[in-house]
């Protein structure tokens, strides 16, 4: 759990710079404007065709919301709710595929220059490999969503769902991204292995802050900040290097912190 609040605090440190912060706003800027712009032209339509899907449901269900004015109001209430509810994981989604393969690589390579100038790159993973890790995590993460939509309706499960499922796309996504370009293929596999737990946790926890006002805007790449600072951590620990760069002032002479990946194992 230590781990997990460092990550997040160099993260949010890494953000304040200039040469990162403008790779950190614009995905959700973009991502937001083409989903509020098919919300308005589709809002009607959309509520109004899940109404009359609600209401013809079997086994008498879909007759007793039209014969009652107070369940079709409620009916109405929780088909809004659960709409809006909906745009957010597109919404994330699309802000999510555009910093994997756009922005991400560029923050990497500022974050990895002035915090782990020391670790060597060995080049694991490919621009090709984070492309198909992905597009898979995604077609993943859509038949979870269609299937689970007809659930929704029922309190609560619109909030947890998208919660669950886009803190196991976080983790799918920016694992492999994070270290593609430091660790070897080794590495690469047996980190993300042995640190899923808590990939899982940092992933579902920086998808809190989609619900945030102003910061669902950068989440996404907060998100894979977060990712970057938590795994690169790990792998120079895992290699036994020295800290080279700004963290370098922030540790005592002579003195190595505990292990990131003990501290991940035990969160």
């Amino acid at each position: 759990m230590y781990a997990i609040f460092i990550a997040l605090a160099r993260s949010i440190r890494s953000m304040l710079r200039l040469d990162v912060f403008g790779h950190l706003i614009w995905p959700g800027i973009v991502s937001a404007l083409l989903w509020l712009g098919v919300a308005v032209l589709s809002w009607t339509a959309l509520v109004g065709g899940i109404m009359q899907w609600v209401e013809g449901w079997g086994w008498g269900i879909g007759d007793q919301i039209s014969a009652s004015a107070l369940l079709a109001g409620i009916a109405f209430f929780l088909i809004k709710f659960a709409v809006i509810c909906a745009f957010v994981p597109l919404f994330y989604v699309t802000s999510l595929a555009l910093v994997a393969l756009v922005a991400l690589p560029r923050m990497l390579d500022r974050v990895a220059q002035r915090d782990y100038a020391g670790l060597e790159q060995r080049r694991g993973g490919s621009n090709v490999g984070s492309v198909v890790n992905t597009i898979m995590a995604l077609l993943w993460f859509m038949l979870v969503f269609i299937l689970s939509l007809p659930l929704w309706l029922i309190p609560g499960v619109s909030l947890v769902a998208p919660l669950l499922a886009m803190g196991w796309l976080n983790q799918r996504v920016f694992s492999y991204d994070a270290l593609m370009r430091h660790a070897d293929r080794d590495e690469l596999a047996r980190l993300r292995e042995t640190l899923r737990p808590p990939l899982l946790l940092l992933g579902g926890a920086t998808v809190l802050f989609t619900y945030v006002p102003l910061l669902n805007i950068i989440a996404p790449a907060l998100s894979g900040l977060a990712f970057v600072h938590f795994l690169l951590e790990a792998l120079r620990r895992d290699r036994g290097v020295s800290i080279c760069g700004p963290e370098a002032a922030s540790t005592p002479s002579g003195q190595q912190p505990v292990s990131t990946l003990a501290m991940g194992n035990g969160s």
